[in-house]
């Protein structure tokens, strides 16, 4: 007699999900994928029907890192193309208040100027070997940047560095963990490493991972509510039209951000120091506003074309700097307060307000032909960018948040803890997360069950 293959059901059809999905899916398991959204990728999403002469641009999730192993693996399975992008690495332009002049410093003289100043603490963290549990990690993590700012007496050029990098964390540094901080100059400063997106658009790859499932992804399908005993897990789905459905599977992967996890009802709960975790978490504010004008502009500027800025238009770089044709795309990625901030710029004074703010990279005559602008914390699906560990949120707690809850499975950016907020950390858990299944069925076979 055949046995009944394993079923495995998928909530969340971004990276992660889809990674876990594929991985179980060629390991001969039944895999049903179910996502809320009208379309997969999640944060991962290519805007191609704005912009004139094909052009397209990153609405959401951008780079892939030299060292992000586990991407670069599906994209090579999938057969996709990295191009190299920002090849000169992000640049830092200061202002003075509003003033349309900018001071240019590098991309490595900016962040050695961040590392000297947290050199005592940076060698604290090492010490504790990066354990975010340890007595001393839990007093730097209580610690906003902005109050470690004040307590060195940072001077104004640090402090504007500083600022500018809310383009990168999606936090003012009055509202970020400086545990952040010094986590990421524990590991290596952003911006050393070659950065790629991938040729054609980064949501090739989602979409490449959905074919290869078929008919095993269900879109317009929101989850709001699992039950679990001990021989199965049951899932309540939401379709558009208000209908309702239930799906069961032997095992179950979450893999969504914790800003919309905490609204599925779970049975039994989950323990209390993970339902903890998961509700403080925050997510942060960001808005991207690309911009495609008839020339590209700052292509003349001979010191960069990607910089971190304390202007309230936040990040900016090219879009598309492969594309042909004289048309090009500017991104503005602006993070923490800066999203609302560019929103108003964008709402009340449009082109004339964009182009003052752009003045120091010289546009000239350049006009604006089409924009798009995104803004994920009013996404329903996403309520914000990527995760942010604020003073608030207690370091203890952040192992909890990719700990399995018996037939339950979770994976998403913010459960890494090498590659949170990038898209290697969204694949790298989903692969996770497939193998624990795969774990977990090891078990059962061991024990005749």
């Amino acid at each position: 007699m055949s046995m009944r293959p394993v079923s495995v059901i998928v909530v969340g059809a971004g990276l992660a999900g889809l990674s876990a999905a594929v991985r179980l899916s060629k390991s001969g398991l039944r895999v049903t994928v179910f996502d809320a959204r009208g379309r997969v990728g999640g944060r991962v999403w290519t805007v191609r029907d704005t912009f004139a002469s094909g052009q397209y641009a990153e609405a959401g999730a951008e780079f892939i890192d030299d060292a992000h192993t586990e991407i670069r693996q599906l994209v090579k399975e999938f057969g996709l193309t990295l191009s190299p992008v920002v090849r000169r690495g992000f640049s830092f332009a200061l202002f003075e208040r509003s003033g349309g002049t900018a001071r240019v410093l590098s991309g490595d003289g900016a962040w050695k100027a961040i590392a000297e100043a947290a050199a005592p603490l940076v060698r604290e963290y090492e010490a504790a070997q990066y354990r975010w549990n340890c007595v001393a990690v839990r007093d730097i993590a209580a610690c906003s940047v902005a109050q470690w700012l004040n307590n060195i007496r940072a001077d104004k050029t640090l402090r504007a560095i500083v600022r500018s990098l809310r383009g990168f964390f999606l936090a003012d540094p009055e509202e970020l963990s400086l545990l952040m901080l010094i986590d990421q100059l524990a590991s290596d400063s952003p911006g050393r490493q070659a950065m790629f997106r991938i040729e054609g658009g980064n949501d090739r790859l989602p979409h490449k991972m959905a074919g290869e499932l078929g008919e095993a992804v269900h879109l317009d399908s929101e989850v709001v509510a699992v039950e679990q005993d001990r021989a199965s897990v049951r899932v309540s789905i939401q379709d558009h039209t208000g209908r309702r459905s239930v799906a069961r599977g032997d095992y179950l992967v979450l893999a969504l951000p914790a800003s919309t996890l905490r609204a599925i009802r779970i049975r039994p709960a989950l323990p209390r120091e993970q339902a903890k975790a998961i509700a403080s978490l925050k997510y942060g504010r960001v808005t991207k506003a690309l911009l495609q004008f008839d020339r590209r502009f700052w292509n003349s500027n001979a010191r960069g074309r990607a910089y971190g800025t304390d202007s309230p238009v936040g990040a900016i770089w090219d879009a598309n700097e492969g594309s042909a044709g004289q048309p090009g795309i500017l991104t503005l990625m602006a993070g923490g307060r800066g999203s609302g901030t560019l929103r108003r710029i964008l709402s009340h004074r449009r082109t004339q307000g964009i182009r003052a703010r752009l003045e120091w990279l010289h546009p000239a005559d350049a006009q604006l032909m089409r924009s798009r602008v995104i803004t994920w914390e009013n996404d329903p699906w996403a309520c914000g960018g990527y995760a942010v560990f604020t003073p608030e949120f207690d370091p203890t707690l952040r192992e909890q948040l990719g700990r399995r809850h018996r037939r339950i499975l979770f994976a998403g950016e913010h459960i890494s803890t090498r590659w949170q907020g990038y898209m290697n950390g969204a694949v790298e858990t989903g692969f996770r997360a497939a193998a624990e299944v795969k774990q977990l069925m090891s078990r059962v076979s061991y024990r005749g069950q």
